[in-house]
């Protein structure tokens, strides 16, 4: 059995084939008192033993990592990714990679990522712990050219509206602002990875990163309802 939470740090594991680069992490996180690395990982095969062993928050995921010791095949995240999220439902997964291609970009975070960073992306690795908290507490980060490359294919998309489904999400979300992620899907019926999917879609319609930021906007531009005043007895 999976062991169960017993502090209230931000656990991350970090599944990097290259330890300079996760010597890099840990040198960032190092005085980040609220986030503990409890696993450091080189090979892909690796990753759903120790998850079933211990209990992680916050998964850091190279795209290019081997599948194992004697398959140096890249291990294949876009079916994992969905596949980890069904298993954990409040895990939560940021993608760190040297690939910025368009397509790339909109796969991972269609699968159900939380965040993509480019690891040429010095503001964002500077700033890798308060990321680790924005995502560990259900907010979205891309790198600035990520979500450039994403803009590209949604220009204008707020003359695009909000699918039925991304309102319904936000209309959720409003309703229920302390949900997480995995109760919301709940309330939906839809699949842990799909929520995320709606959520982070609608996000990059509305231009923002986090779920309050969604709410407040989609408010705003009459998408939703809009929050209702205090009752007060006459």
């Amino acid at each position: 059995m999976r062991p169960e939470k017993d502090s209230g740090k931000i656990r991350l594991a970090i599944l990097d084939d290259h330890q300079g680069i996760i010597d890099g992490y840990l040198y960032r996180l190092s005085n980040a008192q609220d986030i503990e690395v409890v696993s450091t990982l080189s090979y892909g095969e690796a990753l759903e033993p120790m998850l079933a062993q211990v209990p992680v928050d916050v998964l850091l995921l190279d795209v290019s990592v081997p599948t194992g010791p004697q398959n140096p095949n890249p291990y294949p995240i876009l079916h994992l990714i969905p596949k980890l999220l069904q298993i954990y439902p409040n895990l939560e997964i940021l993608v760190v990679t040297m690939y910025s291609q368009r397509a790339l970009i909109n796969s991972v975070m269609e699968a159900g990522a939380s965040g993509f960073i480019l690891k040429d992306d010095q503001v964002s690795i500077r700033e890798l712990a308060a990321i680790i908290r924005i995502v560990a507490h259900g907010g979205i980060h891309l790198s600035q050219k990520a979500h450039q490359e994403l803009m590209k294919r949604s220009t204008g998309n707020l003359s695009q509206p909000l699918s039925n489904r991304q309102t319904e999400a936000l209309s959720m979300c409003a309703a229920y602002p302390e949900a997480d992620t995995s109760q919301l899907a709940l309330r939906m019926g839809v699949a842990n990875s799909t929520m995320r999917n709606l959520l982070s879609g609608a996000y990059l319609k509305l231009n923002v990163r986090n779920r309050a930021a969604a709410v407040a906007k989609a408010r705003q531009m009459g998408l939703i309802p809009p929050e209702s005043p205090p009752f007060h007895l006459g």
